[in-house]
């Protein structure tokens, strides 16, 4: 039996991430980078698809665990008959290389612990050569397959049976360190690092990050947290945020709803990006528009919605057959298809986002305004295209509701860089465009005969996307079209209060199986109630959401509201960065970047009629 997703916690050195059981194995971690094939993946498998486990050898030993503050930390403390010991994992942030620590330390009595290693490259698909290359006094182990190795450091490790074992016992006020180092199989073998510093330089990193959030208002903990996540899914090097830590952890168990996603998608990154503008950090705006400007250089016409972490492009879908999956959810995919489906909606989300930059006073470069004013040429040329949508489809592309309200977005955010910010442009035709999508999405994204906007243009179907309308200020959340909305969200998307995307049900996506509550969706259901005058029933449904987070305070991808457990890729940046938005609304802050200062003050209460376009 698979170990509950829930049950992970993430460690993160902002180039990869491990993910980490109660059990205290490592079933997860792929270096140097987040994308990298895996060593570790018995969370796509069984132990024999590798791992790293230090736990008591006392089978009853009891556990509990937390992050050492506002960190990846990650301390699990191990209550056993003979004492209690803590076992302390990290990857160490800065030093220039990829190294995982875990400290063992005493807390009181003596505790027997056992170590197993099980290395696997590749996806599994590579056993290592491994050979001893330290001394009696201080043991190491070297494992290489191709173009990979990896040396362990601590107790003597034995070999049995494809793995590698060691037991031994720490006392009260004693400290056993175990470190991994990742290195290239054609470079000498790297030096240990100094574990007392690793620790404390980390810790200090982090701490100091967090320090800058500007957030003071409910559910504080779980904000900065989700802030914290967004940050350890974020690639140092270039910026990029990846959608999640893991690959293929079913939205259907048992079924093939399974998706990697440790990619940088540009919707995502856009909306994280204006997160962490909202928390006071400037300099990540900076970070991630270079980034996009490096990745989508050239033809607009070859703009991607996803890239690898430095704006790699080829991203091409391949089953891992060397991983059984989660629990036997096959197939295991690496890359993802949808990278080359058209999703209108990805050029609306970079303008808003990069309007919000500029707001928060991040000036535009020689090269930054210019790309935008390419992307909207891009966007003009493809207006009345067929896409995938936000959901990303693998059915018949539509002209998707939440795709074309994207598009008005995208030339409004044009016209007000040139009349706002005097940028140079073309407002006029902007304009035109703007007010030509508005016409179309009301006679045709909103059915007179149900009441409400729809999922797409010829259905009656309601899709959960629709409540971002509000947000990118398209039409107001107590416009009477967008209440009639949620109320049939209400009845046909909510299970057990929370909000599916959309009825998969319709055949709409082309893909076999249902799936659970997403629980972004139910955080903007939180931001839509918080700003039309429900503030009771957004403060209840968040109470519920946060209450889902597990032990460290993570959230994946939806939710199994039978089951009571998470499901999908963990930690999911979509649903923490939705935490942090619904967080703020509750505080009365709605919208996106311009809009927000439009409705909540700055230039005053927008005073248009329900339902106009913002100007």
């Amino acid at each position: 039996m698979a170990m509950p997703i829930e049950d992970y916690a993430l460690l993160s050195d902002c180039h990869s991430a491990a993910l980490v059981s109660r059990e205290g194995s490592i079933d997860w971690l792929c270096l140097p980078r987040y994308d990298s094939a895996s060593m570790f993946g018995a969370l796509l498998g069984t132990d024999d698809h590798g791992r790293w486990q230090v736990r008591p050898h006392d089978k009853t030993a009891r556990a509990t665990r937390s992050y050492d503050g506002d960190c990846f930390s990650l301390v699990t403390r191990w209550e056993t008959s003979s004492g209690v010991a803590e076992v302390v994992d990290l990857m160490p942030y800065g030093g220039h290389r990829a190294d995982v620590v875990r400290r063992v330390r005493g807390i009181s009595g003596s505790v027997s612990f056992s170590e197993e290693l099980r290395i696997r490259f590749g996806y599994a698909r590579a056993l290592p050569w491994v050979r001893q290359v330290g001394t009696a006094a201080e043991p190491a182990l070297v494992a290489t397959a191709g173009p990979d190795a990896i040396v362990v450091r601590g107790p003597r490790l034995h070999p049995s049976n494809h793995s590698h074992t060691a037991r031994f016992d720490v006392a009260a006020g004693e400290t056993v360190d175990l470190q991994l180092t990742w290195f290239r199989s054609h470079h000498p073998v790297p030096r240990p690092i100094d574990v007392d510093e690793a620790i404390a330089r980390t810790s200090a990193w982090w701490a100091e990050w967090a320090g800058r959030i500007d957030y003071d208002g409910p559910h504080r903990e779980a904000v900065i947290r989700s802030l914290l996540v967004l940050r350890a899914l974020t690639y140092a090097p270039t910026g990029g945020i990846v959608a999640a830590a893991s690959t293929s952890l079913p939205e259907d168990f048992g079924g093939v709803r399974n998706w990697d996603y440790r990619y940088v998608w540009l919707r995502d990154a856009s909306l994280t990006l204006e997160v962490l503008l909202d928390h006071g950090f400037l300099r990540a705006a900076e970070e991630w528009r270079n980034w996009l400007v490096r990745a989508v250089a050239g033809d607009p016409a070859d703009v991607q919605i996803m890239y690898g972490v430095a704006g790699e492009r080829d991203l091409a879908e391949h089953v891992i057959e060397s991983l059984p999956g989660y629990d036997g959810a096959a197939p295991v995919r690496t890359g993802n298809g949808a990278v080359d489906q058209y999703q209108a909606d990805v050029i609306g989300e970079v303008m808003v986002a990069l309007e919000a930059a500029r707001m928060a006073g991040v000036d535009e470069t020689r090269f930054s305004w210019p790309l935008q004013r390419s992307l909207l040429k891009f966007v003009e040329a493809n207006l009345d295209r067929p896409d995938n949508g936000i959901w990303e489809i693998r059915g018949e592309p539509r002209h998707f509701t939440h795709s074309r309200v994207m598009i008005w977005a995208a030339f409004d955010r044009g016209v007000r860089a040139v009349r706002e910010a005097g940028l140079d442009g073309h407002p006029e035709r902007w304009e035109r465009l703007r007010d030509r999508m508005k016409a179309e999405i009301d006679r045709h994204g909103y059915d007179e005969s149900v009441g409400h906007f729809v999922q797409a243009y010829g259905s009656t179907e309601v899709d959960a996307s629709l409540l971002l309308l509000p947000e990118v200020g398209f039409c107001r959340p107590d416009d009477p079209r967008m209440l009639r909305t949620v109320a049939a969200m209400e009845r046909d998307l909510m299970h057990d209060g929370l909000l599916h995307r959309y009825r998969t049900t319709t055949g709409v996506d082309g893909i076999p199986g249902g799936e659970h509550p997403f629980l972004a969706c139910s955080f903007w259901l939180v931001e839509q109630y918080a700003t039309s005058g429900r503030r009771d029933d957004a403060a209840e449904l968040m109470d519920r959401l946060i209450d889902l987070t597990n032990d460290v305070g993570l959230l994946s991808e939806e939710y199994d509201v039978e089951g009571r457990r998470h499901v999908g890729n963990t930690p999911q940046a979509l649903s923490h960065l939705g935490l942090v938005r619904a967080a703020d609304a509750l505080l009365g802050r709605r919208g996106r970047a311009a809009d927000r200062r439009r409705y909540n003050g700055g230039d005053g209460t927008r005073g248009s009629d329900a339902g106009d376009a913002a100007p």
